[in-house]
């Protein structure tokens, strides 16, 4: 039986939800719930010693094929758990998830903290991999070649190359098959996109092993500038395009125009050559309004002071803007304390894969830190809100934001966690605030300041909610401020607000 609590708040006297009794008995009903789900009921009675020839004489299947696992050899037991209780039989591996018992023997799969790994590999390495036998290398479940989603494993999560529009143009290299490109297991530092997306290679490397930067027609396609050490990546998306040659979404409208004259002189000694040496100058030529608010913001960026194309690329990219290499990395070549968070378990999406502006202004604005908002909670509740309001492109296949100054993708809003907010109330509970507790009498006395980062780090974090100093989502972490709960309301104090600041 659960401990009753009292209805009324010792501090306040205020009425308060009985959030403890809620979570536990949340908590035991899924324990309850999930506990016969661990382990499947074998079909027939099995003894507890059972041995693989046992096995076998139903499964036999498992230990034939084109590339039989060599665990078969060790027999099921290396694997399995046979666990006999009266006249019930069941059936489990011997760890909780696939990865762990993968990992066991795959030493060599394993990442370190602030590495990368391909998503499915994560918990579950049977979604790709037939543990027993298969007839594709590797022991996967499908091959990774084909243009569909029934031939092509990759597929399955993957929509690459599949919707192509009529005038667009998609890599040759797909029908090679996606290993052409990619290592699906060669993890490293998250951030460089050689791990990122598990190439083979580093860009532009893997290029130039089928496309020769000294073939003629390839030169005068890029107006005879030099290329071969470029990132090939900042103007050609690697898989499909809605444009030809597999030029990226968003370009330079010179650029795209084919008006490479008006940025650029024939170049000389195989380096490029500006029409003015001045490249900050060359871009206010036609960006003259942000030049404009670099000088006038309240909160200067020193960034915003140097070369444009220290940030931007001059050509186009693959998100509005053009950043470079990408829109997160940009930031982080002089933001070394938020490359550090990059190296956490949980990425906040907005900052490390849509990318820093999409909560800083990163010319210059009017709040501290070069936020887009005044305060956290209206930065947060921009998109964690009860009811966002982005506004569609429908043309450019967005959505904007902060009244159109944030462009996302369209289908951005579909992974956002929603709060049922209700006059600041109603997070992660029923009537919890998440705005200042004022005094009922005296509206200008704050009992508690309370706002998103009381909670969360803005970033990232080392567990899931990214809840501050890395704790676990759990009572002890609740107890952090709700110490009364159980003390039995007598005599607790609550503590101050955590994380009441961000970079």
């Amino acid at each position: 039986m659960l401990p009753e609590l009292p209805s009324r708040n010792p501090m306040t006297g205020a009425s308060r939800s009985r959030v403890l009794p809620n979570v536990l008995r949340i908590a035991c009903l899924f324990v309850v719930a999930v506990s016969p789900a661990l382990a499947k009921t074998h079909p027939v009675p099995l003894e507890k010693n059972v041995d693989s020839a046992k096995c076998l004489e139903c499964h036999e299947d498992k230990s034939k094929g084109k590339a039989v696992h060599s665990a078969i050899a060790t027999g099921c037991l290396s694997c399995h758990e046979v666990r006999v209780n009266r006249d019930v039989t069941r059936i489990k591996l011997i760890t909780t998830t696939t990865q762990a018992l993968c990992l066991s023997c795959h030493d060599e799969k394993k990442v370190q903290a602030g590495q990368t790994m391909h998503p499915p590999a994560v918990r579950d390495c049977v979604k790709c991999h037939d543990p027993h036998q298969s007839d594709n290398p590797v022991h996967l479940v499908k091959a990774t070649s084909g243009a569909t989603r029934e031939e092509n494993l990759c597929l399955r999560c993957h929509n690459t190359g599949v919707n192509v529009p009529k005038d667009g143009s998609r890599h040759a290299a797909l029908d090679m098959g996606c290993e052409t490109c990619h290592q699906t297991h060669k993890n490293g530092e998250r951030g460089k996109i050689e791990f990122e997306a598990h190439l083979k290679k580093d860009v532009p490397a893997l290029c130039v092993e089928c496309h020769d930067t000294k073939d003629a027609s390839l030169q005068k396609a890029h107006d005879n500038q030099p290329f071969a050490t470029a990132n090939c990546l900042q103007c050609h998306n690697p898989h499909e395009s809605a444009k030809p040659k597999l030029l990226q979404t968003f370009l330079h409208v010179p650029f795209e125009s084919k008006m490479c004259e008006s940025c650029h002189q024939p170049s000389a000694d195989g380096k490029v050559v500006l029409t003015n040496k001045d490249s900050r100058a060359l871009c206010l030529t036609c960006h003259e309004e942000q030049g404009k608010k670099i000088e006038a913001a309240k909160v200067q960026h020193p960034g915003a002071q140097g070369d444009c194309v220290a940030c931007h690329n001059p050509h186009g990219g693959k998100s509005p803007g053009f950043l470079q290499p990408d829109p997160v990395k940009a930031c982080l070549t002089c933001h070394a304390d938020q490359a550090e968070q990059m190296k956490k378990a949980v990425l906040h999406q907005p900052a490390f894969v849509q990318g820093c502006a999409t909560c800083h202004e990163p010319h210059g604005g009017d709040n501290a830190h070069l936020l887009r908002a005044a305060t956290p909670n209206k930065l947060c509740l921009e998109c964690h809100g009860p009811e966002p309001n982005p506004q569609k492109l429908e043309s450019e296949h967005l959505v904007t934001i902060f009244d159109g100054k944030v462009r996302l993708p369209e289908d951005y809003f579909r992974k956002v966690t929603l709060l049922p907010l209700q006059y600041g109330h109603g997070h992660p509970v029923d009537k919890h605030p998440v705005i200042d507790i004022v005094d009922p009498t005296n509206m200008n006395h704050v009992l508690k300041a309370i706002n998103c980062l009381t909670c969360h780090q803005p970033h990232s974090g080392g567990k899931p909610g990214m809840l501050v100093k890395d704790q676990a989502n759990d009572m002890a972490f609740c107890m952090t401020c709700h110490s009364e709960l159980t003390q039995g309301g007598k005599g607790a104090q609550a503590t101050q607000p955590q994380g009441g600041k961000t970079k």
